[in-house]
């Protein structure tokens, strides 16, 4: 029984940084949710850093690889409606013809921020 209250105050630190960081972390988040130029230029940067980065360091393909591919499904999650039109049986226009007809904007599978 006395080592599991040593365990406990142990990952008692481990839980506070975690939570303090967690919401320092946010905070910036939520700091930046109306700059989205700035938020594209610095993923911009960083993207081009770890570029040179690979290209000077020689290594790290496989790596580069698979974030890629990351990348990728994130931007056509981005570009990708959230209700596939395709999928849904239409009778007919697809477009709303009349003023009753109900409107759906666009809206993207993936929001932009969580890209």
């Amino acid at each position: 029984m006395e080592g599991s209250s040593g365990e406990a105050a142990a990952e008692l630190p481990v839980a506070n940084w975690r939570r303090d960081f967690s919401r320092a972390f946010q905070y910036y988040l939520d700091r930046s949710t109306p700059h989205p130029v700035g938020r594209w230029l610095g993923t911009l940067a960083a993207a081009v850093i770890y570029s040179l980065r690979v290209y000077y360091v020689q290594g790290f393909y496989i790596v580069s690889y698979g974030l890629g591919i990351y990348v990728l499904n994130l931007l056509i999650g981005f570009l990708s409606p959230k209700e596939d039109p395709e999928l849904e049986v239409l009778d007919g226009a697809s477009l709303p013809t009349k003023g009753s007809d109900e409107f759906r904007p666009f809206i993207r599978r993936l929001p932009e921020f969580k890209f």
